[in-house]
């Protein structure tokens, strides 16, 4: 009987709850940490990017419209499924060079850090918001909103937990998102797609690309639909950049710089915080 062939796995980009191979068919040989085993990963492009960014702004209204208790239970069905695909992703940062044990606790922060975000979804707005003192009989009043769709470039030098740290802050706001994953460290960013996928996030609210940053940096960040953008690196070209992109729109750069996201000291409702709108309104009193 003739040996059994492997059934390579098939890392596609993640778009509007779907899983499209490039539109420019190119992709990238990813070779694992022991330069022995090799698999393809999508390259993605400008035209891919802008494809993304129109399924997040069809999904924003409905999105944004979610109560924040829903959001959150989301948010906490996904940890719950990442639970169960544990030795899936331990297979992967394994490739990608992790230990077995290092491997093991990126897991674990990765799903306790998808579950403090779901407790935070439906409180952020009661520690935000705000009545303001005013002199006449108005009451005026503060709170944060969604600011709309957000692009954002994961950690190059983490897999799945710098993945994780961008992306559940920005959708437990209640925006949606277009990431690019870590270009040296891909794999984990399309089975967290998968995961994604087969959770109640609906389409479109979480979309990933897999590709090279220099390429598509300056389309994150000129894009005039994009509303705010977090980059993640300390590359001062590339934060230089985004800073003078986001002025085209007056978008929201934020820039996180040299951070452990292993760390518990990188997540705090302020993360949060980082990608919404302030809104303002008056109303008379006895009205």
């Amino acid at each position: 009987m003739s040996q059994r062939e492997d059934i390579k796995k098939t890392y596609k980009l993640y778009i509007g709850g779907k899983f499209p191979r490039t539109e420019s068919g190119r992709y990238i040989k990813w070779v694992d940490a022991n330069n022995k085993g090799a698999v393809n990963i999508c390259r993605g492009s400008r035209k891919d990017f802008r494809n993304a960014m129109v399924t997040a702004r069809d999904a924003f209204s409905g999105w944004c419209s979610r109560t924040a208790y829903n959001r959150s239970q989301i948010l906490y069905r996904i940890g719950e499924i990442l639970e169960g695909r544990r030795s899936q992703f331990a297979n992967e940062l394994i490739l990608q060079g992790s230990s077995k044990k290092e491997a093991g606790n990126e897991i674990n922060q990765s799903i306790d850090r998808l579950i403090y975000y779901a407790g935070w979804a439906d409180k952020y707005q009661q520690i935000f918001s705000r009545v303001n003192p005013v002199a006449s009989s108005y009451f005026n009043f503060s709170y944060p909103e969604p600011t709309g769709v957000v692009s954002a470039l994961a950690p190059n030098n983490s897999s799945l937990i710098g993945l994780v740290s961008i992306v559940a802050p920005i959708i437990a706001g209640g925006n949606t998102v277009v990431v690019l994953a870590s270009e040296e460290k891909p794999l984990c960013s399309i089975t967290f797609a998968e995961v994604l996928h087969t959770s109640d996030v609906p389409g479109g609210v979480v979309n990933i690309l897999t590709g090279y940053r220099s390429e598509l940096l300056d389309h994150f960040s000129s894009h005039m639909d994009v509303n705010a953008i977090v980059y993640c690196g300390n590359e001062s070209e590339e934060i230089k950049l985004i800073q003078e992109n986001a002025a085209l729109n007056v978008k929201r750069p934020i820039v996180y710089t040299d951070e452990n996201w292993l760390s518990k000291n990188v997540q705090d409702p302020y993360r949060i915080l980082n990608t919404l709108e302030t809104k303002t309104t008056w109303h008379p009193v006895g009205i």
